[in-house]
């Protein structure tokens, strides 16, 4: 049976782009069939992570207004076959594409492939719910940064209420140093905000602009980044397999507690 995921926030910039290429790359390393849907209609973004920009010669909305099919519109990855992407248009707005649109599309894909994995745009407006419209469950992302952490709050309200519940949390961008010198919330703080349970924790690294220049996926690249390494454990724990968390030095509790508490009473 197909599992269909978005990968969403609310607030743009936290990395959902960049994890969404990564599970995809490393969930077909793992033998599945999986397609990974750019739902940023007029912003599109993941072609490039995955290199594939200059291979899209239809779009998701060529496929439901009935221009092309939708085997016509999935472009796949030659580095790995199991993957397909299936891009957004960039000359079209997200009002282009209605909910029932995208969930009948989706449901397609899902006839198909093992895992559909959907990169929602950044806010919770008309291509949020575009998103969101066929998903049977959710990964939250987020840097350990109070607005980030507010709008996820406000994601997972907004998932709960479509009836997503199963809803599990990716801490991005953690800077171990920053967190031990109390000057970063931990993914402790993190956590005991959102109350969801954490699948991953992906630390800051440098190397995750040299692959989204590159168009090459960390996963596929380099086996010596943290941040491809984490990425490829969370893939693992989505096939229900039990792996330890990297060990990141000075992860603790910090300063940042008393901002929890305030968050705590004030976001719901």
């Amino acid at each position: 049976m197909s599992r269909i995921i978005v990968i969403t926030s609310g607030k743009g910039g936290v990395g959902k782009t960049t994890c969404t290429a990564n599970l995809g790359m490393a969930l077909a390393k793992m033998g599945r069939n999986v397609a990974v849907v750019d739902a940023d209609f007029g912003l599109r973004n993941l072609d490039l992570l995955l290199g594939l920009e200059n291979r899209i010669v239809y779009t998701a909305v060529e496929v439901i207004s009935g221009e092309c099919r939708l085997e016509q519109a999935l472009v796949r990855d030659k580095r790995q076959p199991r993957l397909v992407l299936l891009p957004a248009a960039q000359n079209r707005m997200k009002d282009a594409v209605t909910p029932e649109q995208m969930k009948k599309l989706i449901g397609e894909l899902a006839t198909r492939y093992d895992y559909v994995l959907i990169d929602s745009p950044a806010g919770i407006e008309q291509g949020f719910q575009n998103a969101i419209a066929a998903a049977q469950e959710a990964l939250i992302i987020t840097t350990p940064e109070i607005a980030a952490v507010r709008d996820a709050d406000r994601v997972i309200g907004l998932l709960e209420a479509q009836g997503i519940r199963r809803i599990s949390l990716i801490v991005n961008r953690l800077k171990p140093n920053m967190v031990q010198a109390n000057d970063m919330m931990s993914v402790q703080d993190v956590q005991e905000i959102l109350a969801i349970s954490l699948i991953g924790v992906i630390p800051d690294d440098e190397k995750v602009i040299v692959s989204t220049n590159r168009g090459e996926p960390l996963v596929l690249a380099d086996n010596s980044s943290q941040a491809g390494i984490a990425l490829e454990h969370i893939a693992l724990r989505l096939e229900g397999k039990k792996v330890d968390f990297l060990e990141l030095s000075g992860e603790r509790e910090g300063f940042f507690a008393w901002i929890r508490k305030l968050l705590s009473t004030k976001i719901g």
